[in-house]
Formats: structure tokens, sequence, C-alpha cells
């Protein structure tokens, strides 16, 4: 069989052959140089992005919130760093036993698998937020699949309960939602920044790329409050608490020159660390949001519109007899019949019938606008959520009633800081305060003059005569020192009208009386028992706050032998005082 020869390749067969390889080489580095060298749009830019899309992920670099702290430094609120861990729960699911991950958690498996079921379908879940960061990294380090942490701040309150209604709190996310965390969260809260990172198939961060955007901490923020006044006042607000049997209560302090509010206390109290369990209504600051008629505690303001009439001197007479008068249908007692008082005993003996006698005579209109004047009805522009402007009532028509009750603080309501703000007005010699919840700086002080300095200077000597050891704030006296107040006792208002029962108590002071450094207010809510007079209940926690006060702020002592020539000079008052006329 003979073979046949094979035929011949023709020379431009051969030709196209290796014309079509080097074709499809050229195209091929064409391609290669098109996607990874040329600048182009679908060249390496789209490859690029696509990868950058697959692999490059952005995270949240989080921003280090201002510290709070008192007025020299102490700390009230900081951030400490923490870790909150989180899952992929399609990831998570996947995983036979979650029983060691539930056991670091402290949760049961079982609690576990259903919060997976319930993010069923989603690519995100908290596992624990706010981790202490060892605790964390030891969970982390059981290396879970879709497990990871991310690093954050969490608030803490070194100060806890004392001064919790005053600073406030933050979310979990770490927003201000009460307190000045809330009023000042914009200059607390700062700037979160930018990162990118790597991750790997698992979602797992495998390489730090870089910063896009530094974070920016937040800006810190110093209070007027002085640390070491507001423990003091809590510890006495508590006691007068548990010994008053008081359901609620308010201690605030101003300082006499500067208007910064030295501290501020209230009860119910909650701890800011810990909110499980808490009971509503004990967030408010009370001392802020909080109004009460102020009752005996504007006869001093009354006083004011006296002595600017130029009818009257602290030292005219006014006759009380017979304890009682009356008033259209109204009759207004004293606990006894006076006889007659100077001015100034009826501010000490907080005499109905001599202050109705003095309304009567010169009008509703000065003794309004001295109110008025002395702040009463308007805001305190300190910014803190719910502030309370009060109650001055300026109605078209006034009964007779209505005009010698508002004369002796019923018809009207203020808050513990209103009041205390009005009487910075005598304590400063006649200046009344804008008053500021943080640190002002030396000369910063802003006021209005709304009374001559003379007149605040005769009022604070009124005031002082209220301490005497028969007048019905003997108990606000703090031995080795002059101070000067008012007490108060003021029925509580129901849906009926006023209570026979429920009282608030008061004691607005002052302290050293010569030369005021500050002005304290306390309020009482239903005290219980035969003591629930401001004179009875609230005046000796004034004593026991303006003493350690006194010594905190290196007052010296005054002469104790002129400080009782001064009570006697303001009248030796015989008797002692109960019931109303507080």
């Amino acid at each position: 069989m003979s073979r046949r020869p094979a035929p011949a390749v023709t020379p431009w067969r051969l030709t196209l052959v290796f014309g079509l390889l080097l074709a499809m080489f050229a195209a091929l580095l064409g391609r290669v140089i098109y996607l990874q060298v040329l600048e182009v749009d679908g060249g390496r830019a789209f490859l690029q992005s696509q990868g950058a899309a697959r692999a490059v992920r952005t995270a949240e670099i989080p921003a280090y919130r201002g510290l709070i702290t008192d007025r020299r430094g102490q700390p009230l609120a900081v951030s400490t760093p923490v870790i909150s861990l989180f899952a992929d729960p399609a990831v998570l699911a996947g995983v036979e036993d979650l029983g060691p991950l539930a056991t670091a958690l402290e949760m049961p498996r079982e609690e576990l698998e259903e919060r997976l079921a319930r993010y069923a379908g989603k690519r995100f879940m908290y596992l624990r937020r706010h981790e202490v960061p060892a605790e964390a990294r030891r969970i982390l380090a059981l290396r879970f699949p879709g497990v990871r942490g991310a690093r954050e701040y969490r608030r803490f309150y070194p100060a806890g309960e004392v001064a919790a209604q005053l600073v406030g709190f933050t979310n979990t996310d770490g927003k201000g939602i009460a307190g000045l965390e809330m009023a000042y969260d914009e200059w607390l809260r700062g700037a979160p920044g930018k990162k990118q990172y790597i991750k790997d198939m698992k979602g797992e961060a495998i390489r730090d790329i870089g910063v896009i955007e530094e974070a920016r901490p937040g800006r810190n923020l110093q209070l007027s409050m002085d640390l070491r006044l507001q423990y003091l006042q809590h510890a006495e607000l508590q006691r007068a608490i548990a010994l008053s049997g008081a359901r609620a209560g308010s201690i605030v302090t101003l300082d006499a020159h500067t208007g910064e509010v030295l501290a501020m206390v209230n009860h119910p109290v909650y701890n800011p660390n810990n909110r499980e369990g808490l009971v509503p209504g004990s967030t408010r600051n009370r001392a802020m949001t909080d109004v009460f008629e102020p009752g005996s505690t504007m006869k001093p303001l009354t006083l004011v519109a006296a002595l600017e009439s130029g009818r009257y001197s602290v030292d005219t007479v006014v006759d009380t007899s017979p304890g009682r008068i009356r008033v259209g249908r109204k009759v207004l007692p004293d606990p006894r019949n006076y006889g007659e008082l100077t001015l100034a005993r009826i501010i000490a003996k907080s005499s109905q019938v001599g202050i109705t006698k003095v309304a009567l005579e010169l009008g509703r209109e000065p003794i309004w606008d001295v109110f008025q004047r002395f702040g009463l009805g308007q805001p305190l522009g300190t910014g803190f959520p719910g502030e309370s402007a009060g109650l001055l009532p300026n109605r078209p028509r006034w009964r007779q009633i209505e005009e010698v009750t508002l004369a002796f603080g019923y018809g009207l309501t203020a808050s513990p800081l209103q009041l205390a703000r009005a009487y910075s007005v005598f304590a400063s010699g006649g200046i009344l305060p804008q008053v500021s919840l943080l640190r002002r700086d030396p000369g910063e002080f802003t006021g209005e003059r709304v009374l001559q300095p003379a007149i605040a200077r005769e009022v604070r000597d009124v005031l002082h005569g209220v301490t005497a050891k028969d007048a019905t704030g003997h108990l606000a006296r703090v031995e080795g020192y002059a101070v000067g107040g008012k007490t108060g006792t003021v029925h509580k208002v129901g849906a009926s009208g006023y209570l026979d029962n429920q009282y608030v108590a008061l004691f607005a002071g002052m302290a050293p009386v010569e030369d005021p450094r500050f002005v304290t207010v306390v309020v009482l809510d239903r005290p219980q028992g035969d003591r629930y007079g401001g004179g009875a209940a609230a005046a000796p926690v004034f004593a026991r706050v303006a003493r350690g006060a006194l010594r905190l702020l290196n007052v010296p002592p005054g002469d104790l032998l002129e400080a009782e020539e001064a009570l006697a000079l303001a009248g030796n008052l015989p008797g002692k005082l109960a019931g109303g006329g507080e």
C-alpha cells in the first residue's frame, strides 16, 4: 500500500497563522496596558474602584467628649475608652456551637440564638455595648467568625448622684439628653474622624490604609459649682429629708457678688452611672424646673416697696391688734395678738396682719413693681433644659384679697433659684445678677441695679433680726457669724384648693450679713409631723449649710459680742413664735 505524501504548507498560510497569533498577542497586550496602565474610564480606575468596593471600608474614629469640671477643676463628667462588640448575623449563624461565645457574653445560649434569628437577613447586630477593653479583648480572642469590636467612649460621672440633676447624662451613643450634657451637647461632643481599612472575604479588618480625617475632641466645660460645697449640701439635704419625712427638696447657693451657682442639690436622687430601675422624676433638677408659692419669703420685698414709698421706715410702728384682720370675706390671723410692732419686727415675727395693713396702705402697684424688678416671673437665661420662669400675675382687674395675698407671697410662683436670685439683690447691695451655671472670669459679673444700696443694707439688718433668739428664724443662727434670712411656710395646692395638712417649708438667707458671700435657699416639700414650718424644718438646714460654706470659703468668724448687740438693736423679741406666721 503506497503512502500519500503530506500536502505542503504554502507560505501564505503560514504567514496568516503567524499574523493571527501576533494580532491576538498584541490585542492581549493592549488590553493589559489599557486595564493596568492607562488612566481612562473603564481602565485602571475602574478596576481599582471595583476592588475598593469589595475590600476597602471606611470606619469612624470616635471623638473624645469634653470634660465637665467644677470651678476648681474637679471632674464631674469624663469619657473613658470602651469597646462595643458586634457581629455579622449571617456569618455567626453558620457557627455550629455558640456555647463558648454565649458563656463569654454571660448570656444563655438560647438567648443568643434568639437574637441571631431576630436579625436574620441583616448584616449587623450589637452583642454588647461599652464593654471594658480587657473583657472585650478576651471575647474577641475566641475568634468567632463575624464577631468584631469597635472602639468607643463611655461617659462616667465621678460625683454620682451628688451632681446628677445639674450635670445630666448622655445616651448610649454619647449624645447629651439631660441637664448640662444636653444644653452644651454641641460644645462637648466634638467631631468624629474617618479612616480606611482593607477587609478580607470574612469581613475581618486585615490592614489600615490611613486616616482620611482626624477626630476633633470636644471642648471642656467648667461649671461655677464648688464640688466641696455640693457634697456638703447633698449630705445636709439627705439628712433633712430623713428627719422631716419630706417627699422632695432642693438647696441652692449663689455667690453674692458674681451670681454664680456654687451648689445646687435635689431630692429624690439617681445614679447617672447606673440608670437601671430609674424612678420617673428623679432626674428632674427641681431647683430650676419646679415652682412653688414663695409665701412669707416675699415679705422683705414688700418691705422694700414700703421703704421706697417714703411713708415708712424700719422703725415705723404698726398696730396689729387684735391679732387678725378681715379683707373682704377672708380673715387673716397672726398666731397671737402682737400689738404694736415696728416694720422690722413685723418681718421678724412674720406678722400677716402687719404686712396686710402695709399692703392696703401702699396698694398693689409698688409691690408688684418690686417683685418684677427682682426678677420674679422672668426667665433666668441660663440655658438649662426645662428652666422655669415662674409666674408673676399681671391681670387687668384684681380683687382686694388678691392684692393683699400677693404682698405675702401667695398667687405667684418661683423656683428655688429664682428666689435665691431675688435675695441676691439684698446681698449684693442692690444689684440683680445674671445667674450663671458656668464659672466666670474675674470682672465678668453682669447685673442690673434695681435697689438703692442704703435700702439693701436696711433690709439686710432686718433679715438679721429674723434670726434673733425668739424670732421665727432663730434656728438659722450660726455660732460666731451674723446671718440673716426669712422663713416661709406655704400650703400646698390640691384639686380643690389649698390643703390643710400639706406644706412647703422655706428658708432664704445669706451670710455673713454685714458683707454677704453667698445666698442660700432651702426648700422642703411636704415635711411631716409637727415641725413642718420654715423655721422648724428649713432654717436648721440653712444653718448647717452656711456653717460649712463659711468654713470652705475661709470666711473668718465675726465678733460674737457685736453680733449679739446687732440682734438686740433689731429688737428683743419676747415669746416663742409658732404656726402660720412663718
